[in-house]
């Protein structure tokens, strides 16, 4: 297995795919390091020579922000909208849909399963 920002991506896959397993690393920017090594796109992991990893490796290190570093980017985002107050934050804070959805019916994913109200039953 190739190991790339600490991460094992699957040897079974191409390249491209196998890089999207890195948090932080979507289709497009996959595409991107893939062009930018210079690494056949449709090559699958286990075909790879290790210079070939080094060089998507680099890549991946230099440009992108990728796994702890946007996971921490990402808490920190939630962490201050919960500090300042904002709707969105409260919204976290509550643990109830950010964007907009109706909660009426519906949300039981972030709801969490029903809970019955005593005394509904007639």
């Amino acid at each position: 297995m190739a190991r790339i920002a600490g991460i094992d991506i699957p040897r079974e896959k191409r390249v491209i795919i196998s890089l999207t397993y890195i948090h932080g690393i979507g289709p497009a920017t996959a595409a991107k390091v893939v062009a930018a090594a210079n690494v056949s796109p449709d090559a699958r992991v286990r075909d790879l020579t290790e210079d070939e990893v080094t060089r998507l490796r680099d890549i991946i290190d230099k440009r992108y922000r990728v796994e702890g570093d946007v996971r921490r980017e990402v808490s920190m985002n939630i962490k201050r909208l919960m500090e300042i107050g904002a709707y969105r934050g409260v919204r976290h804070r509550r643990n109830l849909p950010v964007r907009g959805q109706r909660t009426h019916t519906n949300a039981r994913t972030r709801k969490g399963p029903a809970k019955p109200i005593a005394g509904k039953k007639k």
